[in-house]
């Protein structure tokens, strides 16, 4: 090549060089670990923090659009700060544990410096997470002093939470910000001195908090202004008398909600296309009655939830079925059940009269792997009157952790075959229902180990055929000595 057309590339790659299209894109989201995280949070009034790992797939579909909403977040009047910070790495862990994460992405709002934190629920792509984040900045509760300000800042689509003051001070105010600052976030608030100024509910002259919603009675009042009590009755208010769980979106945060709840839950699910109608009028009926007794209700369509059906072990071709679920996890199923059946259930219900559903896999018809399957109708024979030490897995078919230490318990159990007294299993927990106190399993792999005598403890350890068999020899029951080996002993030390 030519030495001038040499000299016109390097030119023009200077040139670009110059102008930035080879310099390094500026990184708007801070990346924080155990050596600055804590001095970072203590410097800002407010900043948005993401607990990651670097190979969780949610993780990395929200990673473009939480970088494009701290992109424009920089630029807000004070800017707005996001971070994250990655939970799996070891030297991060304990930091972690304070904030406790329980999945990844893991997002929190940390106010005056750390000392204030909430849970971020709102939208994991860009504009929402903008949005959302832009109120969160503002006062909790904003002052509607007309109607146009009521029509600007109330969406008739959602819930909104209004207190109404004549005198906008004293004790009661002063209480209602507070649970406007605890619950910004989950509901909007708004004060006004008028009832007048709103699109729904008479006139007031004394401290009231009204709260709007787009279903059943469109509104509801409230006089209480003790924090707890403001805070049950917007979650109780919240929830439809009967609610909808289909493939429409703007139901989907009142299922949210529904499960979310601390009541018993009653969920019946139909065909919409053709079973719809025959339900509904009579299941709001059930709902009226039983409403305030403890108990919330849910309508759902086959369709929609195939993933309930999964959870409790069921099949489409049972509805219409009907589910409760007690405040205990217990599980109560009356499948193909007809409408004017669904009163006398839920009468029974709250007499006591249901046999709980217990939900397990069919027992396998052979088990001759190293590792023994274990399902819910099977653990009583083969873990607590076993007479065995039992080594026992929870996983799940999807977790990619537990398909990583698989073939290690492969190993383990081999290891373990010429001895009778100590048997290695595992139990699919999403298909099999957990007895109550024993087991806790918050995430997937967890094992326990029950001795032969009844001695139950988790294992935390390292994942290695190693430290595990170590493990088991350590917290198995030690044989009994018996008398002539306690004579020879005497012996010894004579």
């Amino acid at each position: 090549m030519a030495k001038s057309g040499i000299l016109v590339i390097v030119s023009a790659l200077v040139v670009l060089a110059v102008c930035g299209v080879f310099a390094e894109e500026k990184e708007y989201v801070l990346t924080l670990d155990y050596t600055n995280l804590t001095e970072t949070v203590a410097k800002h009034n407010f900043i948005v923090l993401e607990f990651y790992a670097p190979w969780c797939g949610h993780c990395k579909n929200l990673a473009p659009e939480y970088e494009k909403a701290a992109s424009e977040l920089s630029s807000h009047d004070p800017p707005i700060v996001l971070a994250k910070y990655d939970a799996s790495d070891e030297a991060n862990r304990e930091l972690s544990k304070q904030y406790e994460i329980q999945g990844f992405p893991t997002i929190k709002i940390l106010r005056d410096g750390g000392k204030k934190v909430q849970e971020y629920n709102g939208p994991r792509e860009a504009a929402g997470i903008v949005s959302y984040l832009k109120k969160q900045v503002g006062p909790a509760s904003a002052e509607i002093k007309s109607k146009e300000d009521a029509t600007n800042l109330i969406d008739e689509k959602s819930i909104f939470v209004v207190g109404i003051f004549p005198d906008p001070s004293g004790e009661k105010f002063e209480n209602y910000l507070t649970l406007a600052e605890k619950l910004r976030g989950e509901v909007d608030f708004a004060h006004t001195v008028d009832a007048k100024h709103l699109p729904r509910g008479g006139p007031v002259n004394k401290p009231t908090l009204r709260l709007l919603k787009p279903f059943d009675e469109l509104f509801v009042d409230f006089e209480d202004f003790e924090v707890d009590a403001m805070e049950k009755f917007i979650s109780e208010s919240s929830i439809p008398i009967v609610t909808i769980f289909d493939n429409d979106p703007n139901n989907h945060p009142y299922v949210n909600k529904f499960f979310e709840g601390t009541n018993a839950k009653a969920l019946l699910f139909v065909n919409f296309s053709s079973d719809f109608d025959a339900f509904k009028s009579k299941y709001n009926d059930v709902a009226v009655l039983y409403k305030g007794d403890g108990v919330s209700f849910l309508l759902g369509d086959v369709e929609a939830g195939q993933g309930a059906f999964e959870y409790f072990g069921l099949k489409p071709e049972q509805a219409p079925v009907i589910i409760i679920m007690d405040t205990e996890a217990q599980k109560y199923v009356k499948d193909h059940v007809e409408p004017d059946a669904v009163a006398a259930y839920l009468k029974d219900y709250k007499d006591g009269k249901l046999k709980p559903h217990v939900k397990s896999q069919p027992i396998p018809e052979v088990n001759d792997e190293p590792v023994k399957v274990v399902v819910r109708d099977t653990l009583q024979d083969m873990v607590y009157n076993s007479g065995k030490s039992v080594l026992l897995e929870f996983y799940a078919p999807w977790c990619g952790h537990c398909k990583s230490l698989a073939p290690i318990l492969d190993e383990v159990a081999v290891s373990f075959e010429s001895d009778p007294d100590v048997l290695i299993a595992k139990l699919d927990a999403t298909a099999n229902d957990l007895p109550k106190g024993d087991f806790d399993v918050q995430g997937f792999p967890t094992m326990y180990f029950r001795s032969a005598s009844g001695n139950l403890s988790q294992y935390n350890g390292e994942r290695t055929k190693e430290a595990i068999i170590e493990f088991i020899e350590n917290n198995r029951d030690k044989p009994a000595q018996s008398d002539s080996a306690k004579v020879d002993s005497a012996k010894d030390e004579l």
